[in-house]
């Protein structure tokens, strides 16, 4: 990523709970980050983490209530996304950021047909004609790799298998251009062989577009050729944060060394089992004190259990929420 690049997305202190008949979910905790044009950020981090809530709250998808924004600002060129009016925010929601959700099932409309609802969003943002919008539209179909796009306008997304549904949610979010394409686990209801031909093409379209992508995903097999840096998360916490190469060859914290060992790897083919985590992820109802991985960390000391240490840089770019020095074992 070229250091001439802007930063067009800066993300502080954001903090996110629900209001639940259990109680308060402490579901967002202060995250921070920054985002590049062009550059393709990762967001790694077990289901539960904090990643989609994180960017449904960058969008100002959250359901208020249960949901409540609690603090924060969402720096998106020179506005705060936060203060920005409903109106303002539907402008930019599918014009200058998108999303893809995991399920296209349920994503899309099942009773209106494919060509409707990419027109829709056309007409909404967009001032072309009716013949115009349909025109894009199969433009777009074509461009995802759906063949006959002319014909398959005007079929239902049941008519579609699962991996069709995808590149059809992909073209309706990249249909006005955006700045920002946000993907949420896109390719986590597809067989392996779906999976990879949608990862790949999104890098191509991504590449046609000049757009800068944020990629959630719980695998950190699927980020090494795809992204420029990578965020950990865990318990709604930033604990790591490094470009992407640097992650895989220095980690510097406890959670981000257990997944990378939990991977699947040619070069471990001999081992019988894979190395799980142990325990379990804290409870997000309980407000939280110390460092939440302690419970599970095999680096453990006392300060982690009494005190939760702030997102700092180890080493160059790279950012680290630790108390240990993982290569020594002992405290930074």
């Amino acid at each position: 990523m070229s250091e001439s690049k802007h930063t067009f997305l800066q993300v502080n202190d954001l903090k996110t709970r629900f209001h639940t008949p259990e109680g308060t979910v402490y579901a967002v905790n202060g995250v921070s980050f920054s985002l590049k044009e062009g550059e393709t950020l990762a967001v790694v981090g077990e289901s539960g983490c904090g990643k989609s809530v994180t960017m449904m709250s960058i969008l100002r998808l959250i359901a208020i209530p249960p949901g409540e924004i609690v603090s924060g600002e969402v720096i998106y060129r020179d506005d705060d996304l936060l203060k920005l009016s409903e109106s303002e925010m539907e402008h930019i929601r599918g014009r200058e950021i998108a999303m893809i959700f995991q399920d296209p099932m349920t994503s899309l409309n099942p009773v209106l047909t494919v060509g409707r609802q990419l027109t829709e969003t056309l007409r909404t943002h967009t001032p072309m004609t009716p013949e115009q919008c349909r025109e894009r539209a199969v433009t777009l179909l074509d461009w995802v790799g759906i063949p006959d796009a002319a014909n398959r306008l005007y079929e239902y997304p049941h008519q579609f298998s699962g991996g069709m549904r995808q590149r059809v949610m992909i073209a309706m979010a990249l249909a006005c251009t955006p700045s920002l394409l946000i993907a949420d686990e896109p390719t986590t209801a597809l067989d392996v062989t779906i999976q990879a031909q949608i990862i790949e093409l999104v890098k191509r379209l991504k590449q046609d577009v000049g757009m800068a992508m944020i990629w959630i995903t719980h695998d950190l097999g699927v980020v090494a050729g795809m992204a420029d840096r990578v965020i950990v998360m865990y318990a709604g916490f930033i604990v790591e944060e490094s470009e992407v190469d640097d992650l895989y060859e220095n980690p510097r914290h406890p959670y981000t060394i257990a997944l990378l060992q939990a991977l699947p790897r040619a070069d471990r083919r001999r081992e019988k089992n894979l190395k799980s985590i142990q325990g379990a992820p804290p409870n997000m109802l309980t407000e939280p004190v110390g460092c939440p991985f302690a419970p599970r960390c095999e680096f453990v000391k006392e300060i982690c259990i009494r005190e939760n240490p702030l997102l700092e840089i180890v080493d160059g770019k790279h950012k680290s929420a630790c108390w240990v020095d993982v290569k020594t074992g002992g405290l930074r």
